[in-house]
């Protein structure tokens, strides 16, 4: 389904990304942007790869995850550095403008991407992300949430864990809090064991020196460069509230917001049907 290899997309320093395209690329070609991030783009070939019949999907892992460049200075991990590795890889694929799906910590890359480069950018998904920023009391009341998150939270907290191990054990902490539907658990535990799991953007994370990655008057600006842009989400999404996709949809005229019941921070897992055939929908 996919043909695999490291293009290079930066000199100084030395940068490849490891990219899975579609083997039998027909149509136009979709940019898939990964969260994290320090996991890889694998969790999210299901159920993309459903659209590869009618895309070039374009699904890189970002400079230091998965098998991209790792071992970089930790000024070197930001997301300006994977914004600009992203527009060099579109150069080094000969791909002029793209549709973007950003998901997650993707999203807000993906943002980055639209501001900075809006003419490589047709279409615009931002999935399980936001435009707006998190208020601090946007759980409150939300018990179920915190019960949900507590294992991840234990394991953040465990001083014997570190690097990749660490990103691991928090990722599988945190399956019952991002998968809402039981019966979609298994699935998502599934597509962990497959994921090359990092350490590197959690080392500047810690470090106190790894710049925010949402655009700063990121609704602003999108709206400014009119993108057609979807923003799909999870109604029970515990790490980006849905509400917050719904109220950015209403400030950019482009926007419209599609929200999904029954799913979680990871909707492509817990609703993989009606997510992608929003994703077809508006690309068409």
């Amino acid at each position: 389904m996919f043909a695999e290899d490291m293009v290079a997309v930066g000199g100084e320093p030395a940068v490849e990304l490891f990219v899975a395209r579609s083997v039998r690329p027909a149509g136009r070609a979709m940019l898939v942007i990964h969260g994290g991030p320090d996991w890889d783009h694998t969790y999210l070939r299901k159920p993309l790869d459903r659209l590869s019949d009618r895309y070039q999907l374009i699904m890189p892992d970002l400079r230091g995850c998965g098998r991209s460049t790792r071992g970089l200075a930790d000024d070197q991990y930001t997301p300006a550095a994977a914004t600009d590795d992203l527009v060099a890889l579109l150069d080094a694929l000969g791909l002029g403008q793209v549709d973007v799906l950003g998901f997650s910590y993707g999203g807000l890359i993906a943002q980055r991407l639209a501001v900075a480069a809006p003419e490589r950018v047709r279409r615009l998904i931002i999935a399980s992300s936001g435009i707006l920023p998190v208020p601090p009391d946007a759980f409150d009341g939300w018990t179920e949430r915190a019960e949900r998150l507590a294992a991840e939270a234990a394991v953040w907290a465990d001083p014997t864990l570190s690097g990749p191990e660490l990103t691991r054990a928090a990722a599988v902490a945190s399956a019952g809090a991002n998968v809402w539907r039981q019966e979609a658990l298994a699935d998502h535990l599934d597509r962990l064991t497959r994921i090359h799991f990092t350490a590197e953007w959690l080392r500047p994370l810690r470090a106190g020196i790894l710049p925010a990655a949402r655009p700063e008057d990121a609704a602003r600006r999108l709206a400014a460069a009119g993108h057609p842009l979807l923003l799909l989400h999870g109604r029970q999404d515990m790490i980006f509230p849905a509400a917050l996709a719904e109220e950015a949809a209403t400030l950019i005229p482009s926007a419209r917001a599609v929200v999904l019941d029954e799913a979680g921070h990871m909707t492509h897992v817990d609703q993989p049907r009606e997510w992608l055939n929003a994703v077809a929908r508006f690309l068409c």
